[in-house]
């Protein structure tokens, strides 16, 4: 549906914070599916743990929202970024290691203006890794840069 290049054009993330390496299924308004290939590569396994590598969970979360984002500008909303405003209900069930696939589901809870509010779950082997609900809004560059001035 979407490859790396494709997110890359919706999306200001770039390696190595950009969490979505595919997007499966896409139903703007409405759902996304995306998947992040985990490899023993990934710098944020140096320090975290050494010997035991995890994925960090808020890796996880950010996995969904940089999915949302890419599922908010589908939708045909205008800007450059997405912000967090809350993350709530987040859990994580079972590590995240090198080598698996998570398979990533995010879902429109409700969308007003440019302010945007999703669950989010992770899987790998078809088994919820983690899960999370999170509001978001969709700024350009511009108007935040402007904001900072003042």
């Amino acid at each position: 549906m979407m490859d790396i290049m494709g997110i890359q054009n919706m999306i200001p993330h770039r390696y190595p914070f950009l969490m979505v390496d595919r997007i499966i299924e896409m139903e703007p308004n409405v759902r996304a599916v995306g998947i992040k290939n985990v490899t023993v590569n990934e710098p944020f396994f140096q320090g975290h743990f050494p010997g035991n590598p995890i994925m960090p969970g808020v890796l996880i979360v950010e996995a969904m929202a940089q999915l949302a984002g890419v599922l908010a500008f589908s939708s045909g909303m205008q800007g450059s970024s997405v912000y967090f405003m809350s993350i709530e209900k987040a859990k994580f069930r079972r590590p995240v290691v090198p080598g698996d696939q998570v398979k990533i589901e995010i879902k429109v809870l409700q969308q007003r203006g440019n302010v945007w509010r999703f669950s989010g779950q992770a899987l790998v082997d078809e088994k919820v890794v983690s899960e999370s609900e999170f509001t978001a809004m969709v700024m350009a560059s511009e108007i935040r840069r402007g904001e900072k001035e003042k």
